[in-house]
C-alpha cells in the first residue's frame, strides 16, 4: 500500500463540559485542549481558547474559566 493510500489514524476527540452543564466535543487530543485552555488562561483577560468543533468542523472559542471537565472520548 502506498503512503498516500494508507488509512489516516483516527482523529482524537475530546469532551469538554462547561459550568452550565453544556457538553462540547472537539477534534483535538486532551493534551491539545488542556494546552489551549492553559494558554488562554495565562493570556490577557478575555482571551479565548479556540478549538475545532467535532460536529461542524468550525472553530469554537471557549473561556477557560467556564470549563469544569476535559475527557478523552473514543471514536
Amino acid at each position: 500500500m502506498e503512503a498516500s493510500q494508507e488509512a489516516a489514524p483516527p482523529l482524537e476527540k475530546t469532551l469538554i463540559v462547561l459550568v452550565t452543564g453544556a457538553e462540547l466535543q472537539v477534534d483535538a487530543s486532551v493534551d491539545e485542549v488542556i494546552k489551549a485552555l492553559e494558554n488562554a488562561a495565562r493570556s490577557s483577560a478575555g482571551t479565548l481558547a479556540k478549538l475545532p468543533d467535532s460536529a461542524s468542523g468550525n472553530l469554537i472559542a471557549l473561556n477557560a474559566a467556564q470549563v469544569v471537565l476535559v475527557r478523552s472520548t473514543k471514536t
